[in-house]
C-alpha cells in the first residue's frame, strides 16, 4: 500500500487539471488566495479509493499562513503572484500536500493543496512522524529516529518545500522530461549528480540507501538507521526524501538551506540507540551539500 500510494502521488505532481475556478487577482496578497481546490483534484483522490474534504481554515490556521508566505525567498514570492491559482487544505487527505498544473485561458497557473492537520504541527514534529514513515515498527530495535528542526510551524517547510516546485516548473531549474526514463540534457543544479530524474549519478548510488522507501517503496527495520544516514552523509543530498527525484531534491536542498540559514532553525537527525544518540546529520555541513549552494543564489537576486 505505502509504495502503490508513494508511486500515485508522486505521478499527480505537475498533471494539468482544468482550470474551473476564476484566476485570483494576481496582485491581491497571496494568502489571499485560499480556496476549495478543483474538482478535477478531488476526483484524483476519490479515483484512488480515497475520500478528501475541503477545510476552512479558523482565525490562527489562517494567521499561520499568512506568516508561511511571509518567510517565502523573494524568487519564489514573485513566481507564485504571477502563477499561483490558489492554495486549498482538505481533511483526510493521505500525503502532506500535492502540487498541479492547471490549465485555462491562456496560461497555466497552479495549486497547491495541504493536508489539514499539518496546520497543528511543528515542522520539528511533522519531519519527525515523516522520516520515520521509512521504518517498519514491527520489531523494536532500541532505535530511534528524530529531526530537529526547531519550533516553527510546519507549513513554512511545506509551503516553501512545495512553493519550490511551483519556482522549478516555471523556470525549469531542473529538466521536465516527459518520461521519467527519458535521458536528457542537464541542468546546472542536476549535472554531475543525477543520470535520470530518478536515478542518482553513479558514484551516490548506495547499497544501503537503494533499500529505502523513496528509492524502492519499501520500508526498512530501524535497525539500519545508523547506517543509512551515514551514508547518505556521503552523497550531496539534504535528505533521504530527495533521493526520490531531482525536483524533490531541488524542493528538499532549497527548503532546508532557507530554514537553516536564513530563518536560522536548525535541522539535524539524531539516531539514537536506548536513547542515547550515536549518529546525527546535519545537511547544510555536508562539504558535498555546501558545494552546491551557489545553485541557489537565483532564488534570493531578483
Amino acid at each position: 500500500m505505502t509504495k502503490l500510494l508513494f508511486t500515485a502521488v508522486f505521478q499527480l505532481i505537475f498533471t494539468v487539471f482544468a482550470l474551473a475556478q476564476i484566476t485570483p487577482n494576481p496582485n491581491s496578497g497571496l494568502s489571499t488566495r485560499v480556496s476549495s481546490a478543483p474538482e478535477s483534484v478531488f476526483k484524483s483522490f476519490r479515483d484512488a479509493g480515497m475520500n478528501p474534504t475541503n477545510h476552512e481554515l479558523t482565525g490562527e490556521e489562517r494567521l499561520k499562513v499568512e506568516k508561511a508566505f511571509r518567510l517565502l525567498p523573494p524568487l519564489h514570492k514573485q513566481v507564485l503572484d504571477a502563477w499561483l491559482h490558489n492554495i486549498s487544505f482538505m481533511d483526510n487527505m493521505p500525503n502532506t500536500a500535492l502540487t498541479s498544473r492547471l490549465e485555462g485561458g491562456d496560461s497555466a497557473k497552479f495549486n497547491i493543496t495541504f493536508r489539514a492537520g499539518m496546520l497543528n504541527e511543528t515542522i520539528s514534529e511533522w519531519a519527525t512522524k515523516k522520516e520515520n514513515t521509512i521504518y517498519y515498527d514491527s520489531i523494536d530495535t532500541g532505535h530511534q529516529v528524530s529531526i530537529d528542526a526547531g519550533q516553527m510551524d510546519a507549513i513554512v517547510y511545506v509551503l516553501l518545500h512545495e512553493a519550490t516546485h511551483v519556482v522549478d516548473a516555471v523556470l525549469n531549474i531542473t529538466p521536465h522530461p516527459d518520461q521519467r526514463d527519458a535521458l536528457v540534457s542537464p541542468t546546472s543544479y542536476t549535472k554531475n549528480i543525477w543520470f535520470k530524474m530518478n536515478v542518482p549519478d553513479n558514484r551516490f548510488i548506495d547499497s544501503v540507501l537503494e533499500k529505502t522507501l523513496f528509492r524502492n517503496g519499501t520500508k526498512v527495520s530501524k535497525a539500519l538507521a545508523p547506517e543509512i544516514y551515514q551514508q547518505l552523509g556521503e552523497t550531496p543530498f539534504a535528505s533521504l526524501y530527495s533521493l526520490a527525484s531531482w525536483f524533490e531534491d531541488l524542493a528538499e536542498m532549497e527548503t532546508i538551506y532557507h530554514l537553516t540559514t536564513k530563518l536560522n532553525q536548525p535541522f539535524r537527525i539524531v539516531v539514537k540507540l536506548n536513547n542515547k544518540e550515536i549518529v546525527s546529520y546535519e545537511p547544510m555541513k555536508n562539504n558535498l551539500i555546501r558545494r552546491r549552494l551557489t545553485n541557489l543564489r537565483r532564488f534570493y537576486n531578483v
